[in-house]
Formats: C-alpha cells, sequence, structure tokens
C-alpha cells in the first residue's frame, strides 16, 4: 500500500511539474509575442511622427534650395561687381597718371624754352629744340592712350551699373524668398520641435538594429515610407497584393515581415490602432 501511496505523489508530482512548465512556456512565448508587437508599434509610431515632419517640410517646398541658391548667385555676383570697381579704379587712376604725365611735360617744354634764349650755340639749341619734340611726343601719346582709357572707363561704367543693378534685383529676389521661408518656418517651426522630440523619445525605445533597419528603407524609399499597414490585402507601400498566408504571419506578431516586393515593414490593424489611441 505504501508503494502505492508513494508512486501515486511523484505521478501527482510530475503532472504538476508538467503543467509549471507548460504555463512558464506560454506566459514565455506570449512576452515573446507581445515584445515583437510593441517593436512593431514604436516602429510605426516613429513612421506616423516622421510622415507628420515630413508634411512640415514639404510646405516649404524648394524655398530652402531656392533660397540657398539665391544666396550664392548674390555673392558670385557681388564678387564680380567689387572686381569690375577695381578695374575702373585703376583705368581712372591709369588717366590722372598720364595727365600728370602731361603736365610734367609741359612744364619741361616751358624750361627747354626759357634755356633756348640764353644758350650760346647751335649746338645746345638743337639739343634742347629735341627735348622740346620728345616732351611734345610724349603729350600727344599719353593724350592717346587717356583717350582710350577714358573710352574703357565708359564702357566700364556701363558693365558696373548693369552689374549692381542685376545684384540689387537677385538681392530684392532673395529678401522676398527668405522672408517668405521665415514666415512659413515661423509656423511650422513650433509643431517641428516637439515631433522631433517625439520622435527622438520613440527612437529611445527601438532596437539600434531595428532602428538602422528603419532609417534605411526610409532613406532609400521615395515618399519616406519604412512602416506601412496592410490595407485591402495590399502593402501601403508599394500597393502590391500580400498572400493571406503571409497576413496571418503579420498578425501573429511572431517576427517583423517585410513586403517581398518593396521591403517596406508590414503592420496590422492592431498596431496601427494602438498607435491611433496613443496619439
Amino acid at each position: 500500500m505504501a508503494k502505492t501511496d508513494v508512486k501515486t505523489t511523484a505521478k501527482s508530482e510530475g503532472t504538476a511539474a508538467a503543467k509549471n512548465g507548460a504555463a512558464r512556456a506560454t506566459h514565455a512565448a506570449g512576452k515573446a509575442e507581445i515584445t515583437v508587437a510593441e517593436k512593431l508599434v514604436d516602429l510605426y509610431r516613429m513612421q506616423v511622427i516622421d510622415a507628420q515632419v515630413d508634411r512640415i517640410r514639404t510646405q516649404r517646398g524648394e524655398l530652402p534650395l531656392e533660397v540657398q541658391d539665391l544666396e550664392d548667385e548674390v555673392a558670385g555676383l557681388n564678387t564680380r561687381l567689387g572686381k569690375l570697381e577695381e578695374e575702373l579704379k585703376e583705368l581712372e587712376s591709369n588717366v590722372a597718371d598720364r595727365q600728370n604725365m602731361i603736365k610734367d611735360a609741359k612744364a619741361s617744354i616751358k624750361k627747354y624754352e626759357a634755356q633756348q634764349s640764353k644758350v650760346r650755340n647751335n649746338r645746345e639749341y638743337d639739343s634742347l629744340s629735341k627735348e622740346i619734340e620728345f616732351q611734345n611726343l610724349e603729350i600727344q601719346l599719353a593724350e592717346k592712350r587717356i583717350k582710350e582709357t577714358k573710352a574703357q572707363i565708359d564702357a566700364k561704367k556701363l558693365v558696373v551699373a548693369d552689374s549692381a543693378a542685376l545684384v540689387k534685383e537677385r538681392q530684392k529676389d532673395l529678401d522676398h524668398k527668405k522672408k517668405e521661408l521665415d514666415d512659413i518656418i515661423a509656423e511650422t517651426e513650433k509643431d517641428e520641435k516637439a515631433l522631433l522630440k517625439k520622435a527622438a523619445e520613440v527612437a529611445g525605445h527601438v532596437e539600434e538594429r531595428l532602428l538602422s533597419a528603419y532609417r534605411r528603407i526610409r532613406g532609400n524609399a521615395r515618399n519616406g515610407l519604412a512602416v506601412v499597414p496592410v490595407e485591402r490585402g495590399s502593402c501601403g507601400g508599394c500597393f502590391n497584393s500580400i498572400p493571406p498566408q503571409r497576413q496571418l504571419d503579420i498578425s501573429s506578431h511572431k517576427k517583423l515581415i517585410v513586403c517581398e516586393h518593396c521591403g517596406r515593414i508590414l503592420v496590422d490593424d492592431y498596431v496601427v490602432g494602438r498607435v491611433k489611441e496613443g496619439q
């Protein structure tokens, strides 16, 4: 009788241990399922936030690029205008130098003419005459160069005026675009900062491996969507049909499932609902 009791007790203990083991396994499986589901919720929540940031930035359109292009253009035009103005000053300086040369040459001629009245022989007189003739030639050459340079100055002034007008026009365009961009930024900056802060908080809950994959997929996607819901049996990103068995795998939350066509991470209505509830 004692042996029978011992056997019965051992059998009962074995059954209880088996039940406890099964319960623990079930609990562990449930925990793993919830973990995958939570990962999907966090990823989809990040996607929703990033999409909102994208919409805000889309409102700015091409304005940031247009402003940058105009800034570069205005800087280049100002550099060119500065060089033209330096060239103009140099030409004007050349004219002033030649005018001073003419004054000096005239003074020399006047001096040589005064000396001619005091010479004692023809040789000295001829020598002074040659000096006077040379100075007159220098004056004629300087006057010719001045005339040519003044023509260059007039042409250069026109170029400078056109360049200055273009700089003024492009600067006006730049100021207008900047104001337009600043107005849009002022309207959306607060919302964008709040969204970026929220995105950073959510990213802190996501594994680095998944976060890197998310960013890679998002960077390669034309519309910036890395995590998409299954809608009417199709991928919410590329709209290709998803087989029923694969839809069941997505709903089971046992692992992350990606679209076979576009590589985006797929989520079901449960994950979408969780994110909507949390907003």
